[in-house]
């Protein structure tokens, strides 16, 4: 007995730390000197955001292309192909390329890197309960089940790609977990493997669905961050950028024409239209440096980090480019090896 009040009080400390240890990792070995900035934003202060951030941006979204990447991969095949500990590793390790970059950009602001810390170590937490269920039990049930997937393997694989599509653009505690988790329960089990993804899906969704409800609530109270960013921009007349959809014209400048527009993924479709129809950028939210990631069957020259994709049999690559750089690169971007995957904004 007291060796299993020992462990029962022990485990708990371990799996702390063991999830903290990440952090640590990206805290002492993961820094860099930090510099002030030098560039002279052309926009007032009220329209500037933390040029790091378009660094500490990219943490988030590499948990949706580790959800893409999952969808992708139990289109064909079970969840227990996927590389949850792969995951988890390039949330880290790219988390710590960034970090190194950060230094040149003012560092990362405090409380956005906690934010980021947090948010990684939910991931890992969350990655590791999957793998432990469906690298054992999960495991289990496809070899009783055979080869062929089972209707719930498709189902689960469905709601997979439409949650990962869903996070392109809207916070993934906004995703109704709880209307998965009733059309898992209401399908007709056919055998084994439906009746155990019911019963592993239901608890997961509702996992899900309780934690979403918990940072809804803590988003409620600090506010929701812009849905906007003003920007400037040359190469096109105030009535061409007033035409592009969700692109208000505010102001000629002498340096261009200052635009607001909307942010997150609408912002790489806009900024790529906009490049394709002979706009330069010349300033963005108060900032002359941007990250993007692209995608790529042959790694190249130049990238900030860059790792195989799960299921794609491509490469996700990283690219930190002067803002008065960004409309060429994307220009360059059509028919060459990158493809455009995503401009993170600020």
């Amino acid at each position: 007995m007291r060796r299993l009040l020992l462990w029962a009080l022990l485990l708990p400390v371990l799996a702390a730390l063991a999830l903290a240890a990440p952090v640590i990792w990206v805290e002492t070995a993961c820094r860099s000197p930090v510099t002030a900035e030098t560039y002279q934003p052309i926009l007032p202060p009220e329209h500037r955001r933390a040029e790091a951030r378009t660094l500490l941006t990219y943490p988030e979204w590499h948990i949706v292309h580790a959800y893409d990447d999952y969808a992708e991969v139990i289109r064909t095949g079970d969840p227990h192909d996927f590389g949850y500990f792969r995951a988890i590793s390039g949330f880290w390790s790219s988390l710590c390329a960034l970090s190194q970059a950060s230094g040149a950009h003012g560092g990362f602001p405090a409380e956005t890197r906690q934010m980021v810390h947090v948010i990684g170590v939910s991931f890992t937490a969350e990655m590791v309960a999957k793998a432990a269920y469906e690298e054992t039990l999960g495991r289990v049930a496809t070899w009783v089940r055979g080869r062929e997937l089972a209707p719930l393997d498709h189902l689960s694989a469905r709601q997979a790609a439409e949650y990962a599509a869903f996070l392109q653009q809207v916070p993934w505690y906004k995703w109704d977990f709880r209307a998965d988790a009733a059309e898992v329960k209401a399908a007709a089990p056919t055998g084994f493997r439906d009746r155990e993804r019911q019963v592993a899906l239901g608890l997961e969704y509702g996992a899900k669905a309780l934690y979403a409800g918990v940072i809804e609530a803590a988003v409620a109270q600090v506010g929701p961050d812009a849905l906007r960013l003003r920007m400037v921009v040359t190469g096109l007349s105030a009535a061409d950028l007033a035409g592009f959809d969700g692109v208000e014209v505010m102001d000629t400048r002498p340096e261009g024409i200052e635009i607001d527009a909307p942010r997150y993924r609408e912002l790489t479709h806009l900024l790529a239209e906009m490049a394709g129809r002979g706009a330069d950028f010349v300033e963005i939210a108060g900032n002359d440096d941007i990250l993007l990631t692209a995608i790529t069957d042959v790694p190249q020259e130049g990238a900030l980090y860059r790792f195989a994709r799960q299921g794609y049999g491509d490469w996700r690559e990283l690219v930190k480019l002067r803002v008065a750089d960004l409309a060429e690169a994307l220009r360059a971007m059509e028919g060459g090896p990158r493809r455009l995957e995503h401009i993170h904004d600020y």
